[in-house]
């Protein structure tokens, strides 16, 4: 047994190649103690360069790293190559499209060592400004529901998102991992239930933040929000899913907070961003129920 506190850092990650030289660079420069910290990365069957690129920024690390992978395997179990992997006795999730700030792991550990009863622990979303009016929107989106979420502790934001989050891997190990028959997205949500019925703690939000690229184009937005509708088809289906697909907030409470905070007059487009997205989640989890969930939702 080790007498130090170790940290994975876990990256899976499929046709990242615009982004994931930025979120491997980021892990490196941690202020967390190299020696206690271990990188694993797993390319989910990438069609790009992606795997090209980790391998050859891998070979510059100064922590330890291991790359699985080359195969699609879906994101639940890549995810779980990482949990089976891991020697850490947490592992924070890194998602390809992330940039942490340089004491993001440092202060994740520390509070889950601070929590003993915590099993997972997420962190706050920060946008990076980009003349963009896309990127700009859903920078405000999560500006307001970051607000919303500091100021309203029963606000009920799910904590289920894997990037910027603290994991404590003995509590992954017991519940069993991800649920590998989770095709899309909703492995995290599903897990974080679990867990609660464990008898683990979840924090919703620590004072940690993190960095992360927006979609650019109202394609890439459709595509992310169908795939997020279709892996919540099976939540739904076995009764797991407790938020229900209109989601938390409306779209014009969320437009309003976010026009008090910055007084930018785009933040009311917010209602148009909102309800694309939530047809595109609409329409994925249609698709996952009218074909048979399980086929190939072109992710």
């Amino acid at each position: 047994m080790h007498n130090r506190t170790i940290a994975t850092v876990g990256i899976c990650a499929r046709n990242a190649e615009n982004t994931i030289r930025e979120a491997i660079e980021s892990v490196l420069t941690q202020d967390f103690e190299k020696d206690c910290m271990e990188l694993i990365l797993v390319d989910d069957g990438s069609e790009d360069g992606t795997l090209s690129i980790i391998r050859f920024y891998a070979s510059k690390a100064d922590i330890e790293y291991r790359i699985f992978g080359g195969t699609r395997l879906g994101l639940s179990k890549a995810r779980n190559v990482v949990v089976n992997n891991a020697k850490g006795d947490y592992i924070i999730w890194v998602d390809s499209d992330m940039i942490l700030p340089t004491d993001h792991v440092r202060k994740q550990v520390e509070f889950m060592q601070n929590h003993p009863k915590v099993g997972l622990a997420g962190a706050r979303f920060c946008g990076l400004p980009e003349k963009d009016l896309i990127v700009e929107l859903q920078n405000l989106e999560w500006k307001a529901i970051n607000h919303l979420a500091e100021t309203n502790g029963s606000l009920n934001i799910p904590c289920a998102v894997c990037g910027g989050s603290v994991y404590r891997t003995e509590a992954i190990r017991q519940i069993g991992g991800f649920d590998e028959q989770i095709i899309g997205a909703g492995e995290d949500e599903e897990l974080e239930l679990r867990l609660t019925q464990a008898g683990w703690a979840i924090q919703k939000g620590t004072d940690t933040y993190f960095f992360e690229r927006r979609k650019k184009t109202w394609k890439a937005m459709w595509k992310q929000f169908f795939w997020y509708g279709y892996g919540a088809h099976l939540l739904f289906h076995h009764n797991k899913r407790r938020v229900k697909p209109s989601q938390v907030l409306d779209p014009l409470s969320l437009s309003c907070v976010a026009y008090r905070l910055t007084g930018r007059k785009i933040a009311f487009m917010l209602i148009i961003q909102y309800l694309f997205k939530r047809i595109a989640w609409c329409f994925g989890f249609l698709d996952a129920h009218l074909h048979g969930y399980g086929h190939n939702p072109h992710r």
